[in-house]
């Protein structure tokens, strides 16, 4: 029998690399026949938390389960009013954990945290940084399924030498540290002058305007794309050859993985689930956290010995294998249909 799935989350950038993921993973359930109905893709707050509890009340009688895409910032209060109103009709829900910042958010909100994740049918970590996590504050309801992908839409190319070209891939958010890219470019535009970096992604703190005024005070060979589609910065990366990820907090970011997937060298800092994604001078790079200094010098050493730079970018291609959809899937099918 077709399983009916009600699926919450904010869809608001649809196709976006800055979409949850709701927009991906709700088309690839649908393919696999899956009925699917989604909330919401209203910007409007209080209009989307009022559509989303809607779906629930108007469909919980021909619903099997809920997946909650659940984050650690005010997300998290929606996905806990979710919850509630899914344990108001005897509802099972699924809890999709995401963000580097849910640990944080499980001790400065123990009552809602244990009553949302602890009542769930189970919990879905995408790495084993939350799982641990999640196991360790008592939640045993908890099982990894990989954030999945679709590998022909990042094909992997060989790059045979490696320049100071590049790509950095997210929000403009202090929390992402977007002036550690520009402060590396800074330092490797020292010993290569014709070193560029270009931005991908939308303000959403103002920290975009910080950055604007870095580069023009430094003169700086950088480009702001603003948002872009995913096929778009796809495309787009086989003008790079390095993927900068400067982020201060973190889990196992789908951006980074696509670009394990597109062949781009990851130089990346060594915080949250990173070091789970990532093993180190094997399949990428991991600096400390906000140390410039430290990823400039990495990536410097990469472009000096394309060789391991190139043995690196393959292994990481091989180890993204493993989050291809046609994969991730069967881990759902089991977890649905239990």
């Amino acid at each position: 029998m077709t399983k009916s799935i009600l699926y919450i989350g904010n869809d608001l950038q649809i196709n976006s690399f800055t979409a949850t993921y709701i927009s991906f993973f709700s088309k690839m359930l649908r393919k696999e026949g899956y009925k699917v109905k989604t909330a919401s893709t209203r910007s409007n707050k209080g209009l989307r938390l009022i559509e989303m509890l809607g779906l629930i009340v108007r469909y919980h009688k021909t619903t099997d389960v809920v997946l909650i895409d659940t984050y650690g910032a005010m997300n998290f209060y929606y996905a806990y009013l979710v919850a509630k109103t899914c344990q108001a009709y005897d509802l099972d829900y699924i809890p999709i954990l995401h963000g580097g910042n849910l640990p944080e958010r499980l001790h400065a909100s123990k009552k809602y945290s244990k009553s949302l994740f602890g009542k769930a049918k189970i919990n879905i970590a995408p790495s084993k940084f939350l799982y641990d996590i999640f196991k360790a504050e008592g939640f045993n309801n908890t099982r990894i399924i990989p954030n999945a992908i679709q590998m022909e839409n990042y094909p992997f190319k060989k790059r045979e030498n490696f320049a100071p070209k590049l790509l950095w891939v997210r929000r403009f958010q202090k929390r992402y540290n977007p002036v550690m890219a520009l402060e590396v470019l800074l330092l490797l535009k020292k010993d290569y002058p014709n070193a560029e970096l270009c931005m991908v992604g939308p303000d959403k703190d103002g920290t975009m305007r910080t950055c604007k005024k870095f580069a023009a005070k430094h003169q700086l060979n950088l480009k702001f794309t603003g948002k872009l589609k995913k096929k778009d910065w796809a495309k787009l990366s086989k003008n790079y050859d390095f993927f900068i990820n400067t982020t201060n907090i973190d889990n196992t970011p789908i951006s980074v993985i696509e670009a394990m997937s597109l062949g781009l060298a990851v130089v990346s800092t060594n915080v949250g689930g990173m070091p789970m994604l990532i093993d180190n001078n094997t399949d990428g790079t991991l600096v400390p956290v906000n140390n410039a200094k430290a990823m400039a010098s990495e990536i410097d050493k990469l472009i000096k010995q394309p060789e391991e730079a190139r043995v690196i970018a393959k292994n990481a291609r091989d180890k993204v294998e493993a989050f291809a959809w046609k994969k991730v899937k069967a881990a759902w099918d089991e977890v649905l249909n239990s």
